[in-house]
């Protein structure tokens, strides 16, 4: 049978999908006592570092309890680098699948559909593990067309949700302040998250008076602080997901701007190390933040994955770092541990079914399009 399966991968006209499948095959007779987890981000930056810590820490803790269904676990990093580059990402994720022979895929997909796209052509489950939150039209796309999308699955939440959440936090903001002036400034790659805010905000009296976009290039903020000053922004929401959110930080300090930043998503000015990165200029400054990073015991997992990161790496735990270890520790290991196999179908169907404690949720959810239950 071994050897017929190798005939059937080296046939030229068989396709992709079959050949992994058939890879598969052999790769679990070989060795059939280790379960692949590939994990997809940038493993040297400063968002995808810990990303990846949080991916070792998780599986080196499940091998040493024993491993799942009796299996080890193996976890193989593939570099995308910033994910920006959608040659380089389909080069790596091709990679963990057909050439390392992946089981499952966690990580970092900033272009996100390229990612549906890929793993829907190779039906493979990718859990996507970053903080940032995904438009919506990827998760529509479960929705509207979930045989082939089916297979996409994300710890963060959509924009719809991040929008609500950040309109009842305005509210409660203009009922201590009275502020009620506000405007946003998002990356280029957030139009759907800025179309959400030009009818969301309107719909909640507040009055929009700035509009900012910018590039992923960008280096001066200066000029967009000086725009939205202009306009009369009393607060300002960012929406800034890589290194240069540090930047806009110490611009934001530096020209002693009147507003107030608060309630957006800075993935770097909110990271437990902000403080040293910006010599303290991020002390003004509010973002979101999760219940691990603050050490505050939200839930029984909380403190324990804290003080885990930090005797393993010997620094505190970001955002990012803890969803990845969540997605891997608690959420997939306990879809598979349900579905008693790992069938792709089978793991697919308990991941829908996912209720389970997390470092940063008491009772995680998926809703129907895949991604993080909103107030779990």
């Amino acid at each position: 049978a071994e050897d017929g399966i190798r005939d059937l991968v080296r046939s030229r006209g068989l396709g992709d999908v079959y050949k992994r499948q058939a890879y598969l095959l052999l790769s679990k007779e070989s060795n059939p006592e280790k379960i692949k987890i590939g994990f997809l981000g940038n493993l040297d930056g400063a968002i995808g570092k810990p990303m990846w810590q949080g991916a070792k820490l998780a599986v080196e803790e499940i091998n040493a309890e024993g491993g799942i269904l009796g299996k080890q676990v193996e976890l193989i990093g593939a570099d995308c680098d910033s994910g920006l580059d959608s040659v380089i990402v389909t080069k790596e994720l091709t990679s963990l699948i057909t050439q390392h022979e992946v089981d499952f895929i966690v990580g970092s997909s900033v272009q996100a559909a390229l990612v549906q796209d890929i793993i829907a052509g190779h039906k493979i489950i990718f859990i996507s593990s970053g903080s940032a939150a995904i438009p919506d039209e990827i998760a529509q796309r479960v929705l509207d067309d979930y045989d082939k999308y089916k297979y996409y699955f994300t710890v963060a939440f959509n924009y719809t949700c991040v929008k609500l959440g950040m309109t009842d936090s305005l509210i409660h903001v203009r009922e201590l302040t009275g502020c009620n002036k506000v405007g946003y400034l998002n990356v280029v790659l957030a139009e759907e998250f800025s179309d959400a805010l030009d009818v969301f905000l309107p719909e909640n009296g507040f009055e929009l008076v700035y509009k900012g976009k910018f590039p992923l290039s960008t280096v001066d903020f200066s000029s967009y602080f000086a725009a939205a000053e202009a306009a009369g922004v009393e607060v300002l929401l960012p929406t800034i997901m890589s290194d240069i959110g540090i930047t806009f930080c110490n611009e934001y300090y530096d020209r002693q701007s009147p507003m107030i930043v608060f309630g957006g998503v800075n993935t770097l000015a909110s990271s437990p190390d902000s403080w040293e990165w910006t010599d303290g200029k991020c002390n003004h400054m509010t973002f979101s933040s999760v219940p691990t990073t603050a050490g505050y015991p939200f839930t029984s997992k909380t403190l324990q994955t804290r003080d885990a990161y930090m005797n393993r790496w010997g620094e505190d735990i970001t955002w990012d770092a803890t969803n990845s270890y969540d997605s891997i520790k608690f959420i997939l290991i306990n879809a598979i541990e349900r579905a008693g196999s790992i069938d792709t179908d089978a793991v697919i169907e308990a991941l829908e079914e996912t209720s389970v404690e997390t470092s940063n949720a008491r009772d995680f959810v998926f809703n129907p399009s895949h991604s993080s239950m909103m107030g779990k």
